[in-house]
């Protein structure tokens, strides 16, 4: 099964852009972020016209959240995290598809860092962080994936001493990132990529795409019972090479139907 994640940056005024990649590309399951499109406004009827169920979460003008599937009806099991003292931010989706438990997230971008924005960040980490302890202790394959909105380490943004003051690269925002691995999560695309500079976001000045100038912030983790069947793990750079397209890339991971199994350990001689 092939699962991708993908900020379309405005669905609509990118919809050609998501329609070509679908074609193209033939995710199972995607996790869409940042619709800025009130719940009435998603083009439902053209996601629908290529085979996907689809559930969304939107917002005017901001954040919004979506999953599609052409593997089977998505079962939505909560929007918004437990907690929020702001549901008017469309920043979380969650359902069970194909056997799978998927939280899609838009993270908060934090910045200007210090100030309330960034403090809401953390905040809204947290609960994160908590609702993802249940998540890994319910022992069902699960998957949190979305734009996550920081830079682990170093190896994931270029020229990273410029961005010490960013919220994206904050050392508070990467403890927290490592914070929610700690639990047991799989960062997929680093773990099939551990030295490999690869990005996901690019941004549209200063030929950042060309410079290939980027940001890995688009994260697919895994519950270990999911993490035992991760196959391949993979950017489709070229989209973010397109007309009109979004800032950033999508990133997909493709899993095996069942865990791969593992080597007897040599018998010692």
């Amino acid at each position: 099964m092939k699962i991708a994640t993908y900020n379309v940056n405005g669905v609509n005024g990118r919809l050609p852009v998501l329609l070509r990649w679908l074609e193209e590309a033939q995710p199972d399951v995607v996790v869409l972020q940042e619709l800025k499109a009130p719940q009435e406004k998603f083009p439902e009827s053209a996601i629908r016209d290529l085979g996907y169920d689809v559930i969304w979460h939107g917002q005017k003008s901001w954040n919004g959240v979506a999953l599609l599937s052409r593997v089977g009806e998505i079962h939505e099991t909560r929007r918004g995290l437990p907690g929020d003292p702001d549901p008017g931010q469309s920043r979380y989706i969650e359902a069970a598809v194909n056997g799978i438990l998927i939280g899609g997230l838009y993270l908060p971008n934090g910045n200007p860092r210090p100030g309330p924005k960034f403090d809401y960040k953390l905040r809204w980490f947290d609960r994160l962080i908590e609702h993802a302890a249940g998540l890994l202790e319910s022992g069902l394959p699960v998957m949190l994936a979305g734009d996550f909105n920081v830079m682990p380490t170093d190896l994931d943004v270029y020229k990273p001493e410029r961005w010490l003051d960013d919220a994206l690269f904050a050392p508070e925002v990467r403890a927290a990132y490592f914070r929610l691995l700690d639990q047991g999560w799989t960062d997929a695309l680093r773990t099939l990529h551990p030295g490999e500079v690869i990005y996901t976001f690019w941004d549209y000045f200063r030929n950042a795409y060309g410079r290939n100038a980027g940001l890995r912030i688009d994260h697919l983790l895994l519950s270990p019972a999911l993490a035992d069947r991760l196959l391949d793990a993979q950017v489709d750079r070229h989209v973010r090479g397109w007309e009109k397209t979004s800032d950033h890339a999508p990133v997909w991971i493709e899993l095996a139907d069942k865990p791969k199994r593992k080597r007897a350990p040599k018998a010692k001689i």
